[in-house]
């Protein structure tokens, strides 16, 4: 029987991508949603890869960090000007 995905408890945001026809290994980040003619896409995305940041825990550190970073930039923008 096949295995079924399971949630790694890792923030919203985040997803993890183990693609090995492509040799993909990594954790793929997304922040903000816009509407654009073609539905929805998100405002800012970064992929972080397992080899280029030496493993899989590495990766997902430098994804949350910049996940807390760039929902702290967008934290700021928001607000009326006077």
């Amino acid at each position: 029987m096949p295995r079924t995905a399971t949630r790694r408890g890792l923030p919203s945001g985040i997803s993890r991508i183990d693609q090995e026809t492509t040799r993909t290994h990594g954790y793929f980040v997304r922040v903000g949603y816009r509407k654009t003619t073609k539905g929805w896409r998100p405002k800012a995305s970064a992929f972080f890869g397992d080899a280029s940041h030496g493993g899989k825990s590495s990766a997902l550190r430098a994804a949350e960090r910049w996940l807390k970073q760039s929902k702290r930039g967008a934290a700021k923008g928001r607000g009326r000007a006077a």
